[in-house]
C-alpha cells in the first residue's frame, strides 16, 4: 500500500504485565485479523510466539503486527517491558510515529512506564496512555489517573474516555467531549475532563480561544481538528480506557489511533536529518528490526519512512555503499507473514536474505540518498567472561555471538586487553542468560559464564630510583650492561626521558632500556596490572664495546624499573562507574544505604517521569551482580544505567585484601 494518508504507525509500550500482549490480541481480534484473542497461559498470543517468551509467559522480543480498521492500515509494534530488553523498544520507537503506553488498572504506572513515556519524548513523538485491565479484580481507573497527573501535569495527562462500572461489572466507555449519555455517577469526572479538554483545544488556535472565551460554542469539526493539534504538539496526552478481556473501550481505541494517531506525512525526522517525507521520490526505510527466521533465514525489518519500495527490485544500503536485492516483501503478524508488493510511508514490512544490511541501516531506491540517522542503543550494564564449554569450540561460540548482536545490538562482545579476558557484555544477567540459551539452542555450542576480572590499573605515589648491572658470562661473547632510573608520579599518561649525558649508554641502547621498562608497565608489581601515570628517566649507567647488547639493556631496564618502583609507594587503582539509578520514590533508603555499603558516593538526586533518580559513584568491583541486586531491592521495579568515569586509589584496607589474594593465586599456579 502506498497512500500514506490511511497509514498509521506506533508502538506499543508500558511497564512489564501491564496487558499489552493482550491488548495487541483484542486489536487484531476486534478488526478480524484473528477469529478469537489468544491467552498468556495458552501460550498462542501472535506477539509471544518464540519458545522462550512462552516459557516465560513475558515478551523478550519486539513484535511487529498489522490490521485494518475503518479503511486504515495500522503498523504496530508491541515491545517488552522488561528493562533488560529495553534496546527491542528503542529501535522501535525510532521507526514509529507515535507511542501508545499501556498503563495496568491494578498496580498502576511502574518503571517500565516511565521508561516508555521517556524514551517516546525523547524521539519526539506524540504519546498516548491506555490504562488497560480494568475488568480486573482491584482495577482503579481513578486512582491510576491521579497518580499519571502526579507524574505529568492534570493539564497534559486528560482522559478522552471515561470507563462505566469496574472490574467485573465494567459495561462501556464513555467520550468525554462528544458523548452525551453519561451516567451520573461518573458526571462530574467526564465534566471536568471535558473542560480541561476544552482549555487544551481553544489554546491550539487564538481564533478559537476568542470564541471559546466569549462563551461560544465550538463545532465538532473544531473540537477534533483542535484535539488533534493539541495531542500531535505534544501539549497533552489523552487517555482511553479498555478492559481487553471483556472486550470494552477496543473499538473507540482504534477509532482513536484512526482520528487522532499522526499521519506517515508527518513524520518526526530525527535531528540532523535531511528527509522530507513523500509518497513519491526514492524510496527510503530504516531498517530497525532483525531476526533469524527458521525458514526464511535472516528476516530485515524495515520502515517505509518515504516514498514506495517494491517487491522484486534492487535497492541500495546508503549506510554502507552496498547493493541489495528484494525478493518478496512480508507484512508480519507476529511470525506469520503475508506477500504484500509495495510498501510506503509507514509500512512496515520484512525482507529476507539480504546480504549487507545490519540494523541502523538506510536502505534507499537511489545510492544519492543521504542516510537516516542511525540508532543509538545504550551501553552495556553487566559483563561476563565467556569461554567455551568444550576445549577447541572459542570460535563456534564467537560466531555464535555475532550472529545474536545482528539481532540484539545491546548484546556486546570484546576482548579486555588488561584481563585478557573474552566479556559477554549486556543489559543484566536475565539478558545475558537468554542469549547463553541462544548460543545453546540455536547455534549448538555451549558456553560458560563467569565473573570478569577487574582492570585494575597501579601506580606510584613519590619518586624512586633503581639500579641493575646485568652480567653473564658465558663461551665467547657475554651480556654486559649496567642501568640507573629514576620514576616519579606524572599527572597523566606515561612519559620516557633519555637524561644521560656523556655517553655512558650509547643512544641505540636506550629504546632496550625503555622496552625494559615497558615490560613491567604492562604487569605492575602489585597484582600484575597495568601501570600509569608515571615518568620514568634513565640517568646513568654503564655498557661493554664487546658484551653489550639490546637484550642485556632491556633486561636491566626491566630489573632497575622494579627496583625503582618499589621504592615509589605503589598503590592500586581501581575503575569507578558514574551509575544512575531510577526507582520509585518509596525505596530511597533502601538505595542509598547499599550504596554506602558499596563504598559508593552518592552525587544528588532528580526527579524524572514520576520516578527518582539517583546519581552515584561507584567502585565498578561492587557492581558486577547489581541489575539482579536491584530487582530484588525493588521488586523489579528499578533500573540505572552504567558507565565508567575513571580511575580512583583502592582504600588500603581493601587493595591489601585484593594484593593477598593475587599472591595466593600466583603460588598456587607455581605449584
Amino acid at each position: 500500500m502506498s497512500n500514506a494518508s490511511q497509514c498509521r504507525n506506533f508502538v506499543i509500550a508500558g511497564h512489564s504485565g501491564s496487558g499489552k500482549s493482550i491488548l495487541c490480541e483484542a486489536l487484531l481480534c476486534k478488526a478480524g485479523v484473528i477469529q478469537r484473542p489468544g491467552t498468556i497461559d495458552a501460550k498462542n498470543t501472535v506477539s509471544d510466539f518464540t519458545p522462550e517468551e512462552q516459557e516465560k509467559q513475558s515478551s523478550i522480543y519486539s513484535a511487529v503486527m498489522n490490521c485494518t480498521w475503518k479503511d486504515t492500515k495500522l503498523f504496530f509494534v508491541d515491545t517488552p517491558g522488561y528493562g533488560e530488553f529495553i534496546g527491542q523498544y528503542v529501535a522501535a520507537v525510532r521507526a514509529a510515529d507515535a507511542a501508545l503506553v499501556v498503563v495496568d488498572a491494578v498496580d498502576g504506572p511502574q518503571i517500565g512506564t516511565a521508561r516508555a513515556w521517556k524514551l517516546a519524548k525523547e524521539r519526539g513523538i506524540p504519546r498516548f496512555g491506555v490504562i488497560n485491565r480494568l475488568d480486573r479484580e482491584r482495577a482503579d481507573f481513578k486512582q491510576t489517573i491521579e497518580i499519571m497527573r502526579k507524574n505529568h501535569g492534570k493539564t497534559v495527562i486528560i482522559p478522552l474516555y471515561w470507563p462505566v462500572g469496574s472490574e467485573s461489572n465494567l459495561s462501556k466507555v464513555v467520550n468525554v467531549l462528544f458523548d452525551t449519555d453519561i451516567p451520573a455517577e461518573i458526571a462530574d469526572d467526564v465534566a471536568e475532563c471535558k473542560s480541561l479538554w476544552m482549555d487544551a483545544i481553544a489554546e491550539t488556535d487564538e481564533a478559537l480561544m476568542e470564541r471559546y472565551l466569549e462563551g461560544e460554542e465550538l463545532t465538532p469539526e473544531e473540537l477534533k481538528k483542535g484535539l488533534r493539534a493539541s495531542v500531535l504538539s505534544g501539549s497533552t496526552i489523552p487517555v482511553f480506557a479498555v478492559g481487553a478481556q471483556k472486550n470494552v473501550g477496543v473499538s473507540e481505541l482504534l477509532d482513536g489511533i484512526v482520528e487522532l494517531f499522526p499521519t506517515p506525512l508527518e513524520y518526526v525526522p530525527m535531528p540532523d536529518s535531511e528527509v522530507v517525507v513523500s509518497e513519491s521520490g526514492d524510496a527510503i526505510g530504516l531498517v530497525f528490526k532483525s531476526i533469524n527466521d527458521t525458514f526464511s533465514g535472516q528476516l530485515a525489518f524495515v520502515r517505509t519512512v518515504s516514498g514506495t519500495f517494491k517487491a522484486d527490485s534492487e535497492v541500495y544500503n546508503v549506510s554502507n555503499g552496498t547493493k541489495e536485492r528484494f525478493g518478496q516483501l512480508l507484512f508480519m503478524n507476529g511470525k506469520n507473514q503475508a506477500p504484500a508488493t509495495e510498501a510506503g510511508p509507514g509500512c512496515i514490512f520484512a525482507i529476507a536474505k539480504l546480504k549487507a544490511t545490519k540494523i541502523g541501516d538506510t536502505l534507499a531506491g537511489s545510492n544519492s540518498v543521504k542516510p537516516l540517522p542511525g540508532i543509538k542503543f545504550p551501553g552495556a550494564i553487566m559483563s561476563y567472561a565467556i569461554t567455551a564449554a568444550k576445549s577447541g569450540e572459542d570460535e563456534k561460540v564467537s560466531a555464535g555471538i555475532n550472529k545474536i548482536i545482528e539481532c540484539d545490538p545491546t548484546v556486546r562482545m570484546g576482548r579486555n586487553d588488561e584481563t585478557h579476558e573474552f566479556l559477554l557484555s549486556g543489559m543484566g544477567d536475565q539478558h545475558l542468560a537468554i542469549v547463553a540459551r541462544r548460543l545453546k539452542d540455536q547455534f549448538k555450542v555451549e558456553a560458560v559464564l563467569n565473573t570478569p576480572k577487574i582492570p585494575y590499573r597501579e601506580t606510584i605515589t613519590t619518586t624512586g630510583e633503581g639500579h641493575y648491572r646485568h652480567k653473564k658470562q658465558t663461551g665467547g661473547a657475554g651480556q654486559f650492561a649496567e642501568v640507573y632510573l629514576r620514576i616519579a608520579p606524572r599527572a597523566e599518561g606515561y612519559e620516557f626521558a633519555n637524561e644521560v649525558v656523556g655517553g655512558t649508554i650509547p643512544k641505540n641502547f636506550i629504546p632496550a632500556v625503555e622496552k625494559g621498562v615497558l615490560d613491567v608497565l604492562s604487569a605492575g608489581p602489585l597484582v600484575g596490572c597495568t601501570v600509569e601515570n608515571v615518568r620514568v628517566a634513565v640517568y646513568d649507567g654503564k655498557y661493554h664495546p664487546v658484551d653489550s647488547n639490546e637484550m642485556a639493556f632491556k633486561i636491566a631496564g626491566r630489573m632497575a624499573f622494579r627496583e625503582a618502583i618499589s621504592k615509589a609507594k605503589p598503590v592500586l587503582l581501581e575503575p569507578i562507574m558514574k551509575v544512575l539509578i531510577s526507582i520509585p520514590d518509596t525505596y530511597m533508603g533502601d538505595i542509598t544505604g547499599d550504596l554506602n555499603h558499596k563504598r559508593g558516593r552518592v552525587l544528588g538526586m532528580a526527579a524524572d517521569e514520576g520516578l527518582q533518580v539517583v546519581h552515584a559513584e561507584v567502585p565498578m568491583a561492587e557492581m558486577h551482580k547489581y541489575a539482579t541486586e536491584l530487582r530484588s531491592m525493588t521488586q523489579g521495579r528499578g533500573s540505572f544505567e552504567m558507565e565508567f568515569e575513571r580511575y580512583e586509589q583502592v582504600p588500603s584496607n581493601v587493595a591489601n585484601e585484593i594484593i593477598a589474594k593475587h599472591q595466593a593465586e600466583v603460588e598456587a599456579d607455581k605449584e
